[in-house]
């Protein structure tokens, strides 16, 4: 089986999420997309008023439940603590059905890649990588990277490009509702989710 990883905070989760896993999915003929949402993301400060770790799940399940080619895992949030690309791929190596795992990022994510990230070198031992390239000026540079970290790690790289759809987390979580299924838009409501953010 061929799986795709879509990681992230997914707070909220949108459909921007779905549009660009499915993307992926299509252009590498993958079989599956997990979602999976962090437990705490290493790099980044929630903002205040944020939904819980188990709310950002149950949205998950939510707006991806007549999607048969999604599933979500809380790998993350069962093992608690920060949430590490290379553990939760390590743990993911273990089910023997994956034969093979592409990690979908985001272009700014794979710039800095090999600068940021904890253990590079052996989240490349364990996955193939698929760029997200949604902005046509950056191809350039995306290539550039693309031939570094091959070199440098011998991982096998596969970028992904398409019309971006335009959707801000940030717009969401200040009353935005465009780009959320109405199932999400009533749970945050009923949740009163967001309403203290700075």
């Amino acid at each position: 089986m061929r799986i795709g990883i879509l990681g992230g905070t997914f707070n909220p989760p949108h459909i921007g999420h779905i549009y660009a896993a499915d993307e992926v999915r299509k252009a590498l003929n993958l079989d599956k997309i997990l979602f999976i949402p962090n437990n705490i993301p290493p790099h980044k400060q929630m903002p205040k008023g944020s939904a819980s770790t188990s709310q950002r799940l149950e949205m998950l399940k939510i707006m991806l439940k007549d999607y048969v080619w999604a599933e979500v895992s809380d790998i993350e949030i069962k093992r608690g603590g920060a949430s590490y690309t290379v553990d939760t791929l390590s743990e993911l190596k273990k089910n023997k059905e994956y034969e093979e795992i592409f990690f979908i990022m985001g272009t700014d994510m794979f710039l800095s890649f090999d600068e940021n990230w904890k253990e590079p070198e052996k989240i490349c031992s364990l996955c193939s990588i698929a760029v997200i390239a949604r902005e046509k000026n950056q191809k350039e540079i995306i290539l550039q990277k693309e031939k570094f970290l091959k070199d440098k790690y011998d991982v096998k790289i596969e970028v992904v490009s398409f019309k971006a759809l335009e959707v801000s987390s940030t717009e969401i979580r200040n009353g935005e509702k465009k780009m959320i299924p109405k199932e999400i838009d009533s749970y945050i409501r009923k949740n009163r989710l967001y309403l203290t953010l700075d």
